[in-house]
């Protein structure tokens, strides 16, 4: 995963980031990376910390803003100390306003290549809360989001590619995903699952007696269908021969919201890495239903990359940063 060089680590007290912090070493220390440790205060739609406070009674405001501050200033320096303690250059800072959007214009600000965070403590909810799924949705750079029951190391990795000959940007983001996930495979010592499902589109109502198409007709589409797609994956594995020893390939039929989870689920896969396409030329638009089904889903880490020429709907304003 020799890509990223300057990582931003989401480590707030609403993250799982003790997990995190172990991947941010290892991902910093292999590419001589810098990091961006941040927390965020969540200020509700006010402008500073102090005015969070201005309506309590007989409490100086500005007095308790620059407390929490203080406070929060102080464990995210305790949390940077055992990556200064490895030699990698770490900033701190704290961002203030709707966390997502600040994260986002860091990302933006700072040039980040990739966002590491521990997934959104929830006590009996859904693994990718609104707080994750926005930064899934809108963030321009990979976001590695690790399960707090996860391993500190991936031993189950599955990656979803569709491969599309004539598809560029669906083309190099599927080679940028196989790229991470066989170096994370490799560097774990994990077993790597790449996984395309395929489908005939509408092959139930072409079958629909109304449709009067002979089903040998039907058929002969369908092993078309299987055949190209097939031969689609096994051009974009066939440049990633060095991993045969822990790659298996599968080609299933069916719908990839069903079948990823169900895999997920039964395989015992602790990480799940995917790319992300915006396929109505809507700036910042996520995939949709697929990739959001297939989250809504899982409960393992996640590594999502967006293609070529994502554009973020967040405004590239300065981040609300405080050193």
């Amino acid at each position: 995963m020799q890509r990223f060089g300057n990582i931003l680590f989401v480590c707030d007290e609403q993250s799982a980031f003790e997990l995190a912090l172990e991947r941010v070493i290892w991902l910093a220390s292999a590419n001589r990376a810098r990091v961006t440790m941040v927390t965020t205060i969540d200020s509700g739609g006010a402008q500073d910390v102090s005015s969070l406070f201005s309506m309590i009674p007989g409490l100086g405001s500005e007095e308790i803003g620059e407390t929490v501050i203080a406070v929060h200033r102080a464990k995210l320096n305790d949390r940077a100390q055992p990556l200064r303690d490895r030699g990698i250059p770490v900033e701190t800072k704290l961002l203030v306003g709707t966390p997502f959007i600040e994260i986002i214009r860091q990302v933006l600000q700072g040039g980040h290549d990739i966002v590491i965070k521990g997934a959104h403590r929830t006590a009996g909810r859904r693994f990718f809360p609104g707080a994750d799924m926005h930064l899934l949705r809108k963030c321009p750079c990979p976001i590695w989001v690790l399960n707090s029951a996860a391993e500190p190391r991936s031993q189950r990795i599955l990656v979803a590619v569709d491969p599309d000959a004539n598809d560029p940007s669906r083309n190099s983001l599927n080679r940028t995903i196989m790229e991470l996930a066989t170096s994370l495979a490799r560097n774990d010592g994990a077993k790597l699952d790449v996984m395309h499902v395929w489908r005939l589109q509408e092959e139930a109502t072409l079958r629909h007696g109304l449709a009067n198409i002979p089903e040998a007709d039907i058929d002969r589409l369908v092993a078309k269908a299987q055949n190209d797609s097939k031969s689609r994956l096994q051009d974009l594995v066939s440049g990633f021969s060095e991993f045969d020893d822990i790659m298996r390939v599968l080609h299933i039929k069916g719908v990839p919201g069903d079948v990823i989870p169900e895999h997920v689920m039964a395989e015992g896969i602790d990480t799940l890495i995917m790319g992300t396409l915006t396929r109505t030329g809507v700036a910042g638009l996520f995939i949709g239903d697929t990739a959001e089904t297939i989250l809504n889903h899982v409960s393992c880490s996640v590594l999502t990359a967006k293609a070529p020429g994502f554009v973020t709907p967040i405004g590239a304003a300065p981040a609300g940063g405080i050193n």
